[in-house]
């Protein structure tokens, strides 16, 4: 299923708002997208732009299920085989991403939305990068960029990640930014993987995926994207980036990063501009969801995992809940050992047993208030390497103190009664008509 289709399927489900009242891509946008979350909204008639906006989109794991027709259960086990096994993708010779070719574009006329007041300026932030380099070859990542003039953008590159070495190595780099696209390129993006794994083929094994060679740069972008821009990062070029609400909804600091320069800008005739609201729902969900595959897989080797989710409570990166099949006492402590190896970005892992919904907080509470003991049960690392997304690691380093809470219950109860009693089944029709 294409961009496309999917806004037409959610339009004839009754699922998608449209405005058409005149709207500004400063403030009002973004403040109506949070107001109507998870609802999807497109903006037919934006002040400052001829394109339309459209977000919203993939806001809750069931809407990324039901883009693919599977449970969101069949959500990681879909992500894990997908990332084992890459394939090739279909390069073609025209798209409908190309349909407007404009070689002295203006970032001005694009609807790139200014989020919150003291924001460093516009940003895109749903822009799928993809670079290539000469000796480990593509890769797609995300990345947001502040607009600073017509053609110039600031691009917050997280150190070590592996657009950063690239960049280290080559010190400019011609990149294209793929803006519009389908969640098998969103999550494929988003996914953590071996430097040298080509994120485009695990989004063609996710989802069958079409590319085309950018105009002016030597990489492949999807065929079907609403806009792509193209151009390179310098360096040693910098301007100040920020600040920026990130994945905590807290701002983050102003730092010097390289400088995009652009040099095209191709997009369907009639194309619709993505938006992504920084720190709500979508945000976190994109983040979030890739991590859950390499963290079962690295619980999985040590214990029986059943599912994980890297919950929005936990700003979607912080925290994990780990459902296991538990076997022995040892086992929810080597669980969370593994957690944290598969996500090291991770602040707080949570294990439970399979009875416990790891999608329901009060599910997840009512282990803790039941089944915990912070003398036996607490797993402590103290200064670990964290995230820099976490305002309360130390300044600097990132270091953090990282604690597991295993709360599954005791093999040997004492006589004591771990499980939640069910009410009996009633079927209502018989009584309430």
């Amino acid at each position: 299923m294409t961009f496309r289709e999917y806004l037409g399927e959610l339009e004839s489900q009754g699922n998608l708002i449209r405005i058409t009242t005149p709207i500004s891509k400063n403030y009002e946008i973004p403040a109506i997208l949070k107001k109507l979350e998870p609802t999807p909204v497109l903006f037919e008639n934006v002040k400052e732009s001829p394109f339309g906006v459209v977000g919203n989109l993939f806001c809750e794991k069931k809407s990324i299920a039901n883009y693919f027709g599977i449970h969101p259960s069949d959500i990681t086990p879909m992500l894990i085989k997908a990332i084992q096994s890459p394939s090739p993708y279909q390069l073609v010779e025209e798209a409908p991403c190309q349909e407007v070719i404009l070689q002295e574009p203006n970032l001005d006329s694009l609807p790139i939305l200014s989020h919150f007041a003291g924001d460093g300026g516009n940003y895109i932030t749903s822009g799928v990068v993809i670079a290539r380099h000469p000796r480990f070859g593509i890769n797609a990542d995300f990345h947001r960029f502040m607009q600073f003039s017509p053609t110039e953008m600031a691009v917050r590159i997280v150190q070590s990640r592996h657009f950063d070495i690239f960049l280290q190595d080559m010190k400019a780099i011609d990149i294209a930014v793929a803006i519009g696209n389908t969640p098998n390129v969103l999550i494929a993006a988003a996914t953590s993987v071996d430097l040298g794994v080509n994120e485009l083929e695990i989004a063609n094994a996710i989802q069958p995926l079409q590319v085309v060679r950018a105009k002016t740069v030597e990489v492949h972008v999807p065929a079907e994207a609403e806009f792509v821009l193209e151009g390179r990062v310098v360096l040693d070029r910098k301007h100040a980036e920020g600040p920026f609400v990130d994945l905590t909804e807290t701002q983050d600091i102003v730092r010097n990063e390289p400088v995009f320069e652009l040099k095209a800008i191709t997009h369907r005739r009639d194309a619709i501009w993505q938006a992504l609201l920084p720190g709500a729902l979508e945000h976190k969900l994109l983040m979030g969801m890739p991590r859950e595959p390499t963290i079962f897989q690295k619980v999985n080797q040590v214990v029986e995992c059943l599912d994980v989710n890297v919950n929005p409570g936990g700003c979607s990166w912080l925290h994990a809940i780990v459902q296991i099949k538990k076997r022995s006492e040892d086992d929810p402590k080597r669980a969370i050992e593994a957690a944290f190896a598969g996500h090291r970005s991770c602040k707080h892992v949570f294990v439970v047993d399979d009875d416990i919904d790891i999608y329901d907080p009060l599910s997840v509470e009512w282990a803790m208030a039941t089944r915990f003991q912070g003398d036996r049960d607490l797993v402590i690392l103290d200064k670990e390497p964290g995230s820099s997304l976490d305002p309360s690691a130390e300044p600097g380093t990132k270091l953090t103190t990282k604690i597991g809470f295993d709360l599954t219950k005791p093999s040997y109860t004492s006589g004591k009664n771990y499980e939640k009693v069910k009410f009996p089944e009633i079927d209502l029709a018989k009584f309430i008509h």
